[in-house]
């Protein structure tokens, strides 16, 4: 009984620990958003600039995720736990110097590959380490401690820009303490995965859709491009395009609009879980269509208000379709699957987040922010009318009756 009691306390401490962790790692992963606008001011950084370190960012998380997210079933848990946030905080250091492109690109691309393996690692950890009861707390932890993460980390960014000494260093060396605290917490926690044979073989990026759901893929495809690409265009544009559109410089103001559309993303799931796969999605699409045309309606008669309503509208949108998308591509899914699903799903999501970016960084030089802002419209309503018209729902019986997730 002893045992079994120091156990379950060992437990507790390794599942409290990934959690500090992962919300750790996605709070520095957001930190520098909201001095975007400092280094363009200060540095005289472009908008293609600025758009390059988010696809820097965006690929070294597909790097992270699809090469190294499976090393924690051949290492353990905790080495790799701690060497992305040994990744995480070497990115944060190069951050501090921040006086050329260059240095933001490197120091986002670490990060970036940092926030990947961290991604796979300490959510792996979290589902180890929970608790038997409440049955939904491993799930729950392990989904919404990265958007937690993101929303504090440019709450706080913003805050200590704007209000405290050291605007462009603050943040990184607060993300820095907390890395380490973060990493000293998962050395002394116990390890949950026995060493495997096999890690220079998991390092082989897989990539699989079961052909049950494959028919699901196209339209799932659309809704990651597009929501994922709002939100890249929140990190790369909405900083210059508050400036100069709303005529506001304040950091916390562009931390809590990244906030403002990332946390509803939490509605997601439990509003989207009401409805079939299939309409759940064409609902989030029409809501973050909606909010889109309210983000275009507030650029053009110069509002703030109505860009902040617009982007909570948005954001609820994408919560609901991401996650109906993802819950028909996982429909009936082995443990064998998920990885593979995961890594399809990962590598659409951040390729939506990049390749737009990089597009629209280069367009930046010879088009205003208002038109940039029309294009990104323009691939919601696409991915809206696509969705609408050919949205399906899983099925796997012989029949032709059409199953759903719970």
């Amino acid at each position: 009984m002893i045992t079994l009691t120091r156990r379950g306390r060992t437990l507790q401490l390794a599942f409290s620990s990934a959690v500090v962790a992962l919300v750790a790692s996605f709070a520095a992963s957001a930190a520098p958003i909201p001095l975007f606008n400092t280094y363009r001011a200060e540095d005289g950084f472009t908008n293609a600039g600025i758009s390059l370190a988010v696809v820097s960012n965006a690929a070294g998380t597909i790097a992270g995720l699809l090469v190294l997210g499976r090393l924690s079933g051949h290492l353990g848990r905790r080495p790799t736990s701690i060497a992305s946030l040994g990744l995480l905080l070497l990115g944060c250091l190069l951050l501090l110097n921040v006086h050329d492109i260059g240095t933001l690109l490197s120091g986002r691309l670490l990060m970036g590959v940092g926030t990947g393996m961290a991604g796979s690692s300490l959510t792996s950890y979290i589902v180890d380490a929970a608790p038997t009861r409440p049955e939904w707390l491993a799930s729950v932890a392990s989904s919404q401690a990265p958007m937690l993460g993101l929303t504090l980390g440019a709450i706080a960014s913003g805050a200590l820009v704007q209000f405290a000494p050291w605007p462009r260093h603050l943040i990184y060396l607060a993300c820095a303490g907390l890395l380490v605290l973060s990493g000293a917490l998962i050395a002394i926690s116990p390890e949950t995965a026995k060493p495997a044979p096999g890690a220079w073989r998991s390092l082989i990026p897989q990539v699989r859709i079961p052909v049950r759901v494959r028919h699901l893929l196209p339209v799932a495809a659309a809704v990651f491009l597009a929501t994922w690409a709002t939100g890249a265009f929140y990190q790369a544009f909405v900083p210059a395009l508050v400036a100069d559109e709303f005529h506001t410089h304040s950091p916390l103001t562009l931390g809590l609009l990244f906030a403002l559309y990332m946390a509803p993303s939490v509605l997601g799931a439990p509003v989207g879980g009401r409805f079939t796969p299939a309409t759940a999605q064409r609902i989030g699409m029409v809501v973050f269509l909606a909010g889109w045309i309210g983000i275009i309606t507030s650029i053009a008669l110069s509002s703030l208000a109505l860009f902040i309503a617009a982007t909570v509208i948005a954001g609820t949108g994408q919560g609901i379709a991401v996650s109906s998308a993802t819950r028909g591509l996982l429909y009936d899914s082995t443990l064998a699957d998920r990885a593979p699903i995961f890594s399809a799903i990962y590598l659409l999501c951040y390729s939506g987040a990049a390749f737009p970016s990089l597009v629209s960084g280069q367009l930046s030089a010879v088009f205003p922010l208002s038109h940039i802002a029309l294009g990104y419209a323009l691939l919601a309503v696409v991915a809206t009318v696509v969705c609408v018209l050919a949205a399906r729902d899983p099925h796997t019986d012989m029949t032709g009756n059409r199953q759903y997730a719970e």
